[in-house]
């Protein structure tokens, strides 16, 4: 029965973990819908936010490179999802949140020249 109850309680660590990724998710959501990226279903259990680029480009590879290289700025293409991912890129929120600020400022000066 021990097993039960620990899948019912959960530890301070654990709430401070999910309330760590909820404001990192949060932050980035903001963040990419203020430089025009389109999320149309927001991240719930995952730690990465899907959203569509079309507005930027048409090969979600070769825009996914030029962040990489031009803006500093690690994406994964949505082509790497299938043909329906086209047009999109995958962010992840996996890092810390400072390291999440830098991103989204190398994005957004990269995007508005």
């Amino acid at each position: 029965m021990g097993g039960v109850a620990a899948l019912t309680q959960t530890h301070p660590e654990i709430e401070q973990m999910v309330s760590t990724y909820n404001q990192r998710r949060q932050y980035m959501i903001k963040c990419l819908r203020n430089i025009s990226f389109t999320i149309a279903v927001e991240p719930r259990g995952a730690f990465y936010i899907f959203a569509s680029a079309k507005m930027f480009c048409n090969e979600s590879y070769r825009f996914a490179l030029e962040l990489l290289k031009k803006a500093k700025v690690a994406v994964t293409p949505g082509i790497d999802f299938g043909d329906n991912g086209e047009g999109y890129l995958r962010f992840s929120y996996a890092n810390s949140l400072e390291n999440i600020e830098i991103g989204m400022d190398r994005l957004e000066n990269y995007l508005k020249k």
